[in-house]
């Protein structure tokens, strides 16, 4: 029987090669589209995954999208690659890309809590949560979070309530900390 995979963030830069990979493994993939947006579906049509991949529609900011979604599709893994991210952008959208990178991990964490307790959840970090810290160009998981934007603010949020779901409700809940990459 194939694993089945939440993917948010499935159309922008890691999504469809993290479905590729997914797809290579057997697994069957459901990503998630925002409502109301207009996506772009380029990067799997490259890829040749648009048959492959089932979409649902929802949006990280809506909580009964996000239980429902979860609800119908059963995923044993989810990984979070949605977000809000561009850092300069987050000052003049500080509250919606609070909204996105931080409350909608909460709900999505919530969502696995009270409805999927054994759903596997990935969160993608990012090296702008360390901002000015360790200036030697250096950094690792001990490094500390010294953010210098509402994006990094926003995903600094996100690591630490995926830790705490893990902790505290023994959930499988990890994050990648991610640096640019093409």
């Amino acid at each position: 029987m194939k694993k089945t995979v939440l993917v948010t963030g499935i159309l922008g830069q890691d999504g469809p090669y993290l479905a590729k990979l997914l797809l290579e493994n057997d697994y069957k993939v459901f990503g998630l589209v925002r409502r109301y947006s207009n996506p772009n579906f380029s990067n799997l049509e490259y890829l040749g995954l648009m048959n492959k991949i089932e979409f649902v529609e929802g949006d990280l900011t809506d909580e009964s999208s996000l239980i429902n979604i979860v609800k119908n599709t059963r995923p044993e893994e989810i990984y979070n690659l949605a977000a809000q991210s561009f850092v300069g952008g987050s000052w003049d959208q500080a509250k919606l890309t609070t909204e996105v990178n931080a409350v909608g991990v909460l709900f999505l964490l919530n969502t696995i809590k009270f409805f999927s307790p054994i759903t596997r959840f990935y969160q993608a970090s990012t090296s702008e949560m360390f901002g000015l810290g360790n200036t030697n160009g250096f950094q690792d998981e001990n490094t500390p979070f010294h953010p210098r934007s509402p994006y990094g603010v926003s995903k600094v949020y996100a690591y630490w309530m995926t830790v705490n779901f893990r902790e505290s409700f023994g959930l499988f809940t990890c994050n990648g900390i991610l640096f640019n990459h093409e």
